[in-house]
């Protein structure tokens, strides 16, 4: 985890060739940690709750608790996690294209078009503030609806209120 994503892309797009499968898998390998320690800290305390042991007490087999039980207590979490995943996504993908490292020229990309447009910045500033623009403004929607998707998952909060 405490490798940066972009000198792990970098060095995996120098070791193995350039590529979006490439580029999709070095963000994958430096999210998965975090997703992971997340899943075992939400199960840790699920499984102390009264009802996951009233139900292993009752004679419930584990495979029917993990599924009935921890599993949806899970998923609030992962959705909150995973729209945070994209933002951060989003924004690898496009420092590495806007470097030169990301996908190819030929594919659409907001770090492309900046990378592309910055030669013209004197010219036409708008080429360059554009996708900027529109980069900053899908990265922020990204974080508000993992925020939202906590505020209406979190039950501790809807007691409060």
């Amino acid at each position: 985890m405490s490798i940066p994503t972009i000198l792990l892309a970098i060095a995996l797009i120098f070791l193995m060739g350039p590529g979006v499968g490439i580029l999709v898998i070095a963000i994958t390998i430096r999210e998965i940690p975090s997703v992971t320690r997340l899943v075992r800290s939400v199960v840790l305390g699920v499984r102390e709750r009264p009802y996951v042991e009233a139900a292993l007490c009752g004679g419930a087999h584990l495979p029917k608790v993990l599924w009935r039980h921890i599993l949806p207590s899970t998923i609030p979490a992962l959705m909150v996690q995973s729209a945070n995943v994209c933002a951060s996504a989003i924004l690898i993908e496009a420092g590495l294209s806007f470097l030169g490292f990301g996908v190819p020229p030929e594919i659409p990309s907001w770090g492309n078009m900046i990378s592309t447009s910055r030669l013209y910045l004197a010219i036409a500033p708008l080429t360059v503030f554009a996708p900027g623009t529109c980069l900053a403004i899908t990265v922020l929607a990204a974080n508000l609806l993992g925020d939202g998707l906590r505020d209406l998952f979190d039950v501790r909060s809807r007691r409060r209120r």
